[in-house]
């Protein structure tokens, strides 16, 4: 489909009715001495007709003031006014207008004669209609042909057209699912504002499933910090925007709607979010990056070999100038996206990194590795500050592999923790386990993923059982647990400011679960 062109110029008339509706007289007059764009635009063309015709001079000129008009047709209406002014003994009003108006004064230098007659009008003592209207003329036939003239050089447009646009905008977004339906928008930025839910809830009905086939699987998932996007990773490299809501791709994306992908050379295994929600960063199988311009599908920044092995866990600083990246090669590197380099290398780690994290005010970083470590890490030299490898049952900490590490919304300085074993774990900085979440019964699962609630009222564990388990952080009570999927999970996702969560597994399904 062809792309529709905007003249820059109907954009300015669209801000000039604003601006002349809200009676912003100076900037309205700026805008228009500045572009050099008039509007010639009244509401109802009708109507204006109508008041030339029936006399009605101050709702007239109000209108005229804004509109640029040729001098001959103003030149008529003008004198018409101030023969109808002298013919109602307004000889005051009449002679201001000859005597003050630019227009007057330009008909006095180009057309002497007809401003003389007005001016001699002006002074006699009487009106006689046969004396200032020609042979088969008369007012209401000059009006008539001045409203004629008039209308010949002004547009027509409704009340309001800059809102009523965005308005259909906003409505068409929310249709095509750019918008949820009922959310504020950030206008400017084309965005839903990002809104908490009113209480949370722990998801367990099924909004909507989105199939990936039988040869393919989502490996990474993820929400954009704003709400409005829900990207998945698959095994063979391609990277999809989808609307949770529908669990349709979207199609508002113009790449999309054309078939184009943003796609990798092997499986997806990572995926993050910038905090403005507007750079993608994605990182496969063979060790390559690419961070992606979400909105166009624009490769903005690539590292072919950002790691020897699979890239984990991706993560953006704070100002999003950096990535944070952690490999099965048991590194973690921090990239600069302005220069394309590594920046710092954090070592230490026996074994995969599968997860990063920043603690609460981006001073540090912590990491979970396959080697059973979680280590905290100084970030801005890339020193290791300390490192703890002891948690819940000697069993569970023998055979432990760190599979999640989060820090919890509103706990800066604690944290979530998945160590693959029968209990998930608050955890603090000093590494101490504050509590813990463990499902009644004898045969207990191994959890394979975590995920807290937005606020941090809840834990989401994902288990080897297939089931997903919502456990209530403040008290530790198992509150919900259903099954999420028919074959053994890989990971979820929650919605950052709703009662939405997403799993997958390697059955190709992605579930999207809603309270």
């Amino acid at each position: 489909m062809a792309a529709l062109e905007i003249e820059s110029a109907d954009v300015v008339r669209l801000m000039l009715q604003y601006l002349k509706e809200n009676n912003l007289t100076s900037t309205y007059e700026s805008l228009q001495e500045e572009t050099g764009v008039h509007m010639n635009v009244v509401e109802n063309i009708d109507l204006f007709k109508s008041d030339v015709r029936h006399g009605h001079w101050d709702v007239v000129l109000k209108q005229v003031a804004h509109l640029r008009l040729p001098d001959a047709t103003v030149m008529d209406l003008y004198e018409q006014i101030a023969i109808e002014l002298i013919e109602l003994k307004e000889m005051g009003a009449a002679r201001s207008l000859l005597r003050q108006t630019d227009i007057m004064l330009k008909m006095k230098g180009s057309h002497p004669d007809r401003y003389l007659k007005l001016e001699a009008l002006l002074g006699k003592p009487y009106f006689d209609p046969r004396e200032v209207y020609a042979t088969g003329t008369s007012k209401d036939s000059r009006r008539a042909a001045i409203a004629e003239a008039l209308a010949k050089d002004v547009d027509v447009a409704p009340a309001s057209r800059l809102l009523s646009l965005l308005q259909q905008a906003l409505k068409w977004q929310a249709h095509t699912g750019s918008l949820p339906l009922g959310s504020q928008v950030d206008l400017f930025r084309g965005k839903a504002a990002a809104t908490e839910v009113d209480d949370e809830a722990p998801p367990s009905s099924l909004s909507r499933t989105i199939k990936f086939g039988k040869s393919s699987h989502c490996e990474s998932c993820v929400f954009s910090p704003d709400g409005q996007y829900l990207v998945t990773g698959t095994r063979d490299g391609l990277i999809e925007v989808w609307n949770y809501l529908t669990g349709k791709i979207r199609k508002d994306l113009r790449y999309q709607a054309e078939d184009r992908f943003m796609i990798m050379t092997s499986a997806v295994l990572a995926l993050a979010f910038s905090r403005d929600s507007e750079m993608l960063a994605s990182g496969s199988q063979d060790g390559q990056i690419k961070v992606w311009k979400v909105a166009t599908g624009q490769v903005l920044r690539k590292f072919d070999r950002a790691h020897s092995q699979g890239i984990s866990a991706l993560l953006f600083a704070k100002d999003n100038s950096q990535l944070v990246s952690g490999s099965f090669d048991s590194c973690i590197k921090v990239h600069g996206l302005r220069s394309g380099k590594v920046l710092r290398e954090l070592r230490g780690h026996g074994s995969f990194v599968n997860t990063i994290s920043f603690l609460s005010d981006q001073s540090q970083l912590v990491s979970g590795s396959s080697d059973g470590t979680v280590k905290v890490w100084n970030y801005k030299t890339g020193a290791e500050l300390a490192s703890y490898d002891q948690f819940g049952t000697e069993e569970d900490s023998n055979n432990a592999t760190i599979n999640d590490v989060i820090v919890l919304p509103r706990r800066g300085d604690e944290f979530a923790l998945c160590t693959r074993s029968k209990s998930l774990y608050i955890v603090n900085q000093g590494g101490q386990v504050v509590k813990s979440f463990t499902p009644d019964g004898k045969d207990k699962p191994d959890f394979l993923a975590c995920y807290p609630s937005p606020r941090g009222e809840f834990l989401y564990g994902l288990a080897d059982n297939k089931k997903l388990y919502c456990f209530r952080i403040e008290t530790g009570d198992l509150e919900h647990t259903f099954e999420a999927h028919e074959r053994e999970p890989i990971g979820l996702v929650h919605h950052p400011h709703a009662n939405i969560l997403a799993t997958y597994s390697d059955d190709g399904q992605l579930r999207i679960w809603k309270a």
